[in-house]
């Protein structure tokens, strides 16, 4: 486990395991806990988890630590005081930091929640799962054992956005550039730009920032000279409600189709000409004439 790690690292102790295929070391890591069990707290009626604390710490120091061990002959306290506690570091003075370990997927925008939190990453990397580390300062993606991202660490809801993440079209969409939707919705249109102008208007434009992106999804669906039509006639009735615009343009009936063009018979190929086909006249003296 990651977090264990980090924390033995932290605190430096060593984590020795039982072998594999070894029963012997688990039965003598866990042969203490009934000893413990039956002789600090049994018969006890303890209500609080401060008061086991407190009477595990009089049986380690006043009890158990005060009886002399059968095979070394000498009384648990003394010894740990006398040989291991010299040897030990000196207590932690602040409480651990647990860090949150998670598997993150980075999406379509390029972002990855931890913690309820959106952090950008590059766009060779979307789609795919990454494993991030945030502990109080910081948030750190990695892909296996390599480091491809770090950024602050923000509350839940908040946004880290790093635009050398974003190539150079996608910039102004990532860092919630309202101007650049204007510019981009007066550029189909002086009514579509007015109708964007009218949704971003309020005291958290970026809010809205979805709504001017549905219309310029009317824009590439219907084309611009009909949504100007319709942007048109909503500029005269204040209506600035994308999905009724959206229905609008639905409901319309579409533009006439062009009609086709004549269909051209294509002259033969080896067509005679007209005199090819009339009738010769008599001639007087060829004795038809009477």
């Amino acid at each position: 486990m990651p977090a264990f790690l980090e924390y033995a690292q932290a605190r430096g102790f060593v984590v020795d395991p039982a072998r594999v295929r070894t029963p012997t070391d688990k039965a003598r890591c866990e042969r203490s806990v009934p000893y413990v069990r039956d002789d600090c707290f049994g018969g006890e009626r303890l209500a609080s988890l401060e008061q086991a604390r407190v009477r595990g710490v009089v049986w380690c120091r006043e009890e158990a630590g005060l009886r002399r061990h059968a095979r070394t002959q000498r009384r648990p306290r003394e010894h740990f005081e006398a040989i291991e506690q010299p040897h030990l570091q000196p207590a932690p003075t602040t409480p651990y930091e647990v860090p949150l370990w998670t598997d993150p997927k980075v999406a379509r925008d390029q972002h990855a929640q931890v913690a309820k939190a959106l952090y950008s990453l590059p766009t060779h990397l979307v789609g795919k799962t990454l494993r991030a580390r945030a502990d109080r300062a910081l948030v750190r993606f990695y892909v296996g054992p390599a480091l491809v991202k770090t950024h602050p660490r923000q509350p839940p809801g908040g946004r880290s956005t790093d635009p050398a993440d974003f190539p150079a079209e996608k910039t102004a969409y990532a860092l919630r550039d309202v101007t650049f939707l204007e510019r981009e919705a007066t550029r189909h249109g002086a009514a579509i730009g007015a109708v964007a102008h009218a949704l971003l208007a309020v005291p958290l434009p970026w809010t809205r920032m979805r709504r001017v992106y549905a219309l310029l999804g009317l824009v590439k669906r219907y084309g611009a000279a009909r949504v100007e039509e319709v942007c048109q006639l909503a500029l005269a009735a204040e209506l600035f409600d994308v999905t009724r615009l959206k229905r609008m343009l639905a409901l319309a009936a579409p533009p006439p189709a062009a009609p086709p063009p004549p269909r051209v018979i294509p002259l033969a190929r080896y067509l005679r000409p007209v005199s090819d086909y009339a009738l010769p006249r008599p001639r007087e003296d060829d004795g038809c004439a009477r």
